[in-house]
């Protein structure tokens, strides 16, 4: 008996529902094209056993097979963009923040160096009239 990883038993309600759904899908699509579990199975190069757990969204079937079952139905160019920069809301969200963060940093040093210009002319206009008197 293998031990389960602790990643497949933590794994998110809303991951485990998105495999199901995928799975389901993926029954779907062989389906349409009139395959059977055994034909498809060997198509993809796995067992009947495995192309079922596939289907029930099991997600500790292999990255390669659900590779291999979206090149089956011509889907597999999606994988290249599920994690695209561009789409990583998380990191785009930091980038803000960071920018805000900056943005903030360079509003008080521009203040700070407006009051330091302020009190040099000041200084200088004190200076001016003292020795004009």
């Amino acid at each position: 008996m293998s031990k389960t990883s602790s990643a497949l038993t933590q794994m998110p309600p809303s991951t485990v529902a998105a495999l199901a759904q995928l799975g389901a899908d993926l029954a779907v699509a062989r389906l349409r094209r009139k395959e059977s579990l055994k034909t498809w199975a060997k198509r993809m190069g796995v067992s009947v056993p495995t192309l079922l757990r596939l289907e029930a969204g099991e997600p500790s079937v292999s990255l390669g097979v659900l590779a291999t079952a979206l090149w089956l139905i011509g889907r597999d160019a999606t994988l290249a963009t599920l994690a695209t920069p561009k789409e990583d809301r998380g990191a785009l969200e930091l980038d803000v923040r960071q920018a805000e963060t900056l943005g903030k940093a360079r509003m008080h040093a521009t203040a700070q160096a407006k009051l330091k210009r302020a009190s040099l002319r000041q200084s200088q206009q004190a200076g001016s009239a003292q020795s004009g008197s």
